[in-house]
């Protein structure tokens, strides 16, 4: 068993409620970590510890009562920056919001305060959580654990890292492009990208706007399937004001061991050519599935053109975030988006278009999605799962040079613009769909590898609990060197 600060959230509980451990301790025992590995990781960003340290010493005092909270009683956690916690800042990395101070905790921060854990900071991101890196002006750079000169992944980089490098207990994330599952794939961890309005996203914003975004989501990030499934069930259902009228009932899943599994798998796309090292692990994936009598296709497939699916995230996603936009940016925006030529496919003319798309084109590309919505679901009367990658390498050298969608990344030798590989984000986003990152092995150069597992809308459980077999038989989460 991995030492104690590297155990699931699950573990750490179950430790405290034997009193193995204290709250205040095991508290304890991370702010040393924090003290002695985060200097060169820059993963958590903000800390409150004198109300970390009151609530600990609550947790321990209930205990001894008899009283737990919940199933995570005790367990300390760290949450991305860009939820509300009240008496911290939330800034979304955004400079000019460096003195923004959250009034009250979002809705989920509450949700998982329910389950007993000790918040006790916050973690970094990039700007507006638009990046596969995690770095602003505000709080400088993330690194890695794996590899300092490298990204952990974006946007809940700062996530990833606490929980690789042992600096945290469980985290929580979001996900429009990929912030969940990427760093959990750079990192080693564990994450799931919800079914889409499944998690009410009530207080993360850094605007005064209520209404759930399209695409995006909020989830868990952690070291373990089972602590996945813990947080969901805490954090999913209703936002409150729905809550009379509507009840969430997420099914678990029918198959239970691997052999039962229906699995389709992909290794690349035109749209996203994938790194020999990555598809080398998920095909291992593949053939150890095989021998252990799962049903496994390279050829199953969503009857979805995969160029027509990646224009259309990116014109759903540029057009979710275009909200942030001013509206002196949003007429600049609008007139270069006039003086493109029609046939320019650049990212950049497809993001730029996107960002000042007309209700009517919009409500088109809407059409478009739900045709796609209902192709995914006739698959998976047949396929219980899509294996695929989460992004195009594994963890990439850091570089912040330039606007994202001028950067490139190395894919099989050659250098390929870094914004084709949210593809791999939107192919099932786009459509609601829940995806659980589970790690897959490690690169030849010892980098991780993570596995994007895609079940049908609502079965999140069932992408969870086949996460956890292979945690069980494939590859567990493994610490990074230097952090024991």
């Amino acid at each position: 068993m991995v030492s104690l600060p590297f155990r699931s959230a699950k573990d750490l509980a179950a430790a405290i409620r034997r009193k193995k451990v204290s709250a205040v301790e095991l508290l304890e025992l991370y702010v040393r970590r924090m003290e002695q590995y985060n200097p060169k990781l820059n993963a958590i960003v903000v800390t409150d510890l004198d109300a970390a340290r009151t609530r600990a010493r609550a947790a321990d005092r209930a205990l001894a009562k008899g009283r737990a909270w919940g199933p995570l009683h005790g367990v300390p956690m760290t949450i991305k920056e860009s939820f509300d916690v009240a008496g911290l800042p939330t800034t979304w990395g955004v400079a000019e919001l460096k003195g923004n101070v959250a009034k009250k905790n979002a809705l989920l921060v509450d949700r998982m305060l329910a389950t007993g854990v000790t918040l006790f900071g916050k973690t970094n991101v990039p700007m507006w959580l638009a990046d596969y890196q995690s770095y602003n002006a505000i709080y400088g750079t993330t690194n890695n654990p794996w590899d300092v000169t490298r990204a952990p992944g974006g946007s809940s980089g700062g996530s990833a890292a606490a929980l690789a490098a042992g600096l945290t207990g469980i985290e929580t994330g979001s996900d429009i492009g990929s912030s969940i599952r990427n760093p959990a794939h750079y990192c080693g961890v564990f994450g799931l990208k919800p079914t889409w309005a499944i998690v009410p996203p009530r207080g993360h914003t850094v605007s005064e706007n209520v209404a759930v975004g399209d695409i995006s989501v909020v989830g868990p990030l952690a070291r373990s399937a089972d602590d996945l499934e813990i947080a969901l069930a805490a954090s999913a259902g209703p936002d409150p004001m729905d809550a009379v009228g509507l009840r969430l009932v997420l099914p678990p899943s029918k198959r239970k061991r691997l052999g039962e599994f229906r699995v389709a798998v992909m290794l690349t796309d035109p749209e996203s050519e994938v790194d020999r090292e990555v598809q080398d692990r998920l095909q291992s994936l593949a053939d150890f599935l095989a021998k252990n009598k799962a049903r496994v296709s390279d050829r199953a497939r969503p009857a979805i053109d995969t160029r027509k699916a990646h224009r259309l995230y990116i014109q759903l996603l540029r057009s979710a975030t275009s909200a942030r936009l001013s509206p002196a940016e949003f007429a600049r925006q609008a007139e270069i988006a006039r003086s493109l030529p029609p046939d320019d496919e650049r990212y950049y003319a497809r993001m730029v278009r996107a960002n000042t798309l007309s209700h009517k084109d919009w409500l088109s590309a809407n059409e478009q999605r739900h045709r796609m919505r209902l192709a995914w679901a006739a698959f998976f009367e047949e396929w219980d799962l899509l294996l695929c990658p989460v992004a195009a390498s594994a963890a990439t050298p850091h570089d912040q040079q330039g606007e994202r969608w001028e950067r490139t990344i190395r894919v099989n030798g050659r250098a390929v613009p870094a914004t084709d590989q949210l593809f791999w984000a939107g192919y099932p986003c786009m459509a609601y769909l829940p995806s659980a990152v589970a790690p897959c092995g490690f690169s030849p150069s010892g980098l991780p590898i993570g596995v994007q597992i895609v079940a049908p809308q609502y079965g999140d459980r069932t992408a969870i609990h086949f996460a956890r077999l292979l945690e069980r038989e494939f590859q567990p989460f493994v610490p990074p060197p230097g952090f024991e």
